[in-house]
């Protein structure tokens, strides 16, 4: 790790870390937060991957539905009107309209030779949207002599990287220039962020293995053709087992770097509390690696 104690990251004058772990759990209030204090560049790995890398697609398919409409596309072959995305780190909507939902049409969703598309598109976008972060860290202190830098990740980092491995590219570059830190949720956190998935299902990405094995489970289970699937029926099922998918991804993303819990997260008011948390997680990483040789 880039900070070996405690008081090595309190008295460091270039803080920089990442925040992964499950989406709901505090990644980006933390970010916002630090941002907040100006003092601390909050880089947004899904703000980028909506912009950068798929903000032409995400134009595109909103272009692509005006053009059914014929007074809006009439407007658009005349180049009248401009129609973009309005991506913001605390509304990711776009984003997650382009990856859509698999299953009939007719309620909404998409074939699933398209979504799987998107989904790779989604892929290619996150690695190179995690690969860029030390070019921003170059870039916050140059441009906008911010001295620490946050990288809030997505939800899905863990399933882009292999984290069993030692030599993973995107890890390795990673934690170089960071500390990696999980925010780790509890049985009751994992409920709830289910609940909230419940009332309102959105799209997220998968490992392509994983989705493979859901869509022919879900169907084979429920006796449904492509064309008969409930698109949010599907995701909900999905759902749950995402998050149990992804649990010990995180839980090995973590050896890399330091574990902190979602409650401890919850008490966090001001970047002083972040950075006296940090420390103790290192610390105690510290402490509990010395039990383990001892023991």
């Amino acid at each position: 790790m880039i900070y070996s104690t405690g008081q090595d990251w309190l008295g460091s004058n270039r803080k920089r870390v990442l925040l992964f772990g499950m989406s709901g759990l505090g990644k980006t209030y933390l970010s916002n937060m630090l941002r907040a204090s100006n003092d601390w560049f909050h880089y947004s790995i899904d703000y980028r991957i909506g912009t950068r890398y798929m903000g032409e697609l995400i134009a595109d398919n909103f272009k692509r539905e005006a053009m059914k409409v014929p007074f809006l596309r009439e407007l658009l072959l005349s180049d009248s009107v401009y129609i973009g995305s309005n991506i913001t780190f605390d509304n990711l909507s776009p984003l997650s309209t382009y990856l859509g939902k698999p299953g009939s049409e007719t309620r909404g969703g998409l074939p699933f030779d398209t979504y799987m598309r998107r989904q790779n598109e989604h892929r290619a976008a996150e690695i190179a949207s995690l690969l860029d972060t030390p070019h921003f860290i170059t870039r916050s202190e140059e441009i906008y002599r911010l001295p620490h830098f946050v990288c809030d990740s997505g939800g899905s980092i863990c399933e882009v990287v292999d984290p069993d491995d030692p030599n993973d590219p995107v890890l390795s570059a990673l934690e170089r220039h960071l500390l990696m830190v999980w925010i780790k949720g509890s049985d009751a956190h994992t409920a709830e962020l289910v609940r909230r998935f419940d009332r309102a299902p959105k799209p997220m990405y998968y490992q392509p293995e994983f989705l493979d094995k859901a869509w022919l489970a879900y169907r084979m289970e429920k006796g449904l053709i492509e064309e008969q699937v409930d698109p949010d029926d599907f995701i909900r099922w999905t759902y749950a087992r995402a998050l149990a998918h992804r649990q010990p991804r995180y839980e090995a993303m973590a050896r890399r770097g330091i574990t902190v819990t979602a409650e401890e997260v919850s008490e966090i008011r001001n970047p002083a509390g972040f950075d006296a948390l940090i420390a103790r997680a290192i610390d105690r990483r510290t402490e509990d690696r010395t039990d383990r040789k001892e023991a």
